[in-house]
């Protein structure tokens, strides 16, 4: 398939194959010599598609691609200890910023709650976000 079904049947874009290509996650397949044709279609195979569908979950668990790369590199049957590492780390960023957003959510509720309380003066919610002048 060419780049643009290898991207389709991943569902990304044909610029992120090609930023995925420059950092290395991704083979870039050499073009194929053809006699008397310029410009041939790189080809790519099945196994590119499940190489960059990989990619695509590891992001959305909220790997950064540093450590996607490494995950690639892992081999699936010896190194589980280094995967379950990276998952622990993983999972502490994710246990500390879901700690920040019910944070955010608490005190955003408060703010709501103050605001619809018909008080008089300034929204308090639009007072919370401005900085003061330093």
């Amino acid at each position: 398939m060419t780049i643009a079904g290898l991207a389709r049947g991943a569902g990304v874009g044909v610029e992120t194959v090609r930023y995925y290509q420059r950092r290395g996650l991704l083979e870039t397949p050499e073009r194929p010599s053809s006699a008397g044709h310029g410009g041939s279609v790189r080809r790519y195979g099945v196994e590119d598609v499940r190489r960059l569908r990989f990619i695509r979950s590891a992001q959305a668990a909220g790997f950064t691609l540093a450590q996607i790369e490494e995950l690639l590199a892992l081999d699936a049957t010896d190194d589980r200890t280094r995967a379950r590492e990276l998952a622990s780390e993983r999972i502490a960023a994710l246990g500390a910023k879901i700690e920040e957003l019910e944070h955010a959510r608490a005190s955003l509720r408060r703010l709501a709650q103050q605001c619809g309380s018909g008080a008089a003066g300034p929204c308090p919610i639009l007072t919370s976000f401005e900085q003061p002048d330093n």
